[in-house]
């Protein structure tokens, strides 16, 4: 079986422990496998992104003794790609503009029914203000923010209760949760009705005002046109994958004629000694200020649990 795995950092800051350790677990699984880690740069957000943060994580990977065969690719190149996700969906009726800022829908959700959730993978969840009550027609709107409409897309013939695509098949996505640093064996089964689609997500963005694209819907359409068959990621975003396992099937049969859903290897997060989970704000572990003070990328190794 083909194993191909990815590294898919933003360049918006600098790499620091836990990315050294998502990035040598997959490196390690590939090679095991005798498959292939792909590096990708997820620039979508180019307010953000810098050239310098980019030529940063190429040297920190390369120091850790990790590497993949060129190109990479960058998401800010690939608006094509994303383009012509967005035009499936939108022929299809599931997409419609919305003009909301997240003040607004805080604000419409400042009386919450009790019990009900207000936050979800995609962020606040969304109340529905700018759904229409039919699909919008006419070409695609550019540079503007789009939603799925969830309901709409699970009424479909193609997506039934639990997912169901074909008479007798059940489509779920497994976890691998790891017990030990190397351990892939423990393997979670999670099924997701509609009902919680609906209540616990809601309409997600998948593209916005001045991006093009949502990192929901590019992760999706990057993976796929990377040939990447293991998502191998922090379990931060575990909740994420229901939204683009959606994505993916809805694209399915007019985009990639059948969708190869990878296997998602979720991981254990490297926290600090309060139990926080390290992020770009937390320079004091930054991999490039321990090769300053002179570790080594054994030392990063033991320091992550890989050693």
């Amino acid at each position: 079986m083909t194993f191909i795995t990815r590294f898919a950092p933003s360049p918006t800051g600098p790499l620091h422990l836990g990315h050294a350790y998502s990035a040598l677990l997959a490196h390690d699984m590939a090679m095991a496998e005798g498959g292939t880690f792909v590096l990708r740069i997820d620039d979508l957000d180019q307010s953000r992104s810098r050239v310098a943060w980019e030529e940063q994580i190429c040297e920190d990977l390369h120091w850790l003794g990790i590497t993949w065969p060129p190109p990479v690719r960058k998401q800010s190149e690939c608006q094509r790609d994303y383009d012509r996700a967005l035009d499936v969906l939108w022929r299809k009726g599931l997409l419609y503009q919305c003009s909301c800022s997240r003040r607004d829908i805080k604000d419409a959700q400042s009386a919450p029914q009790e019990g009900a959730p207000q936050f979800g993978p995609d962020g606040l969840i969304y109340p529905g203000t700018c759904r229409p009550q039919t699909p919008p027609s006419g070409p695609r709107p550019q540079n503007v923010t789009l939603r799925l409409d969830v309901s709409k897309a699970l009424s479909g013939p193609d997506l039934q209760p639990h997912f169901s695509r074909r008479a007798g098949e059940r489509l779920d996505f497994s976890s691998f949760m790891e017990t030990g640093p190397h351990a892939n064996t423990a393997i979670e089964q999670y099924e997701f009705t509609s009902e919680f689609i609906l209540n616990q997500i809601g309409d997600f963005v998948v593209a916005r005002r001045n991006m093009g694209a949502s990192y929901h819907l590019a992760v999706v359409v990057d993976d796929q046109e990377q040939g990447v068959t293991h998502v191998i990621r922090g379990a931060d975003l575990l909740e994420a994958t229901i939204i683009q396992l959606l994505i993916g099937w809805l694209l399915d049969d007019e985009l990639y004629q059948y969708w190869s859903q990878p296997v998602y290897h979720h991981h254990r997060l490297i926290r600090d000694d309060q139990g926080k989970r390290l992020a770009k704000r937390d320079d004091a572990r930054a991999i490039a200020k321990y090769r300053a003070e002179g570790a080594s990328p054994a030392d990063i190794r033991q320091f992550v649990g890989l050693g």
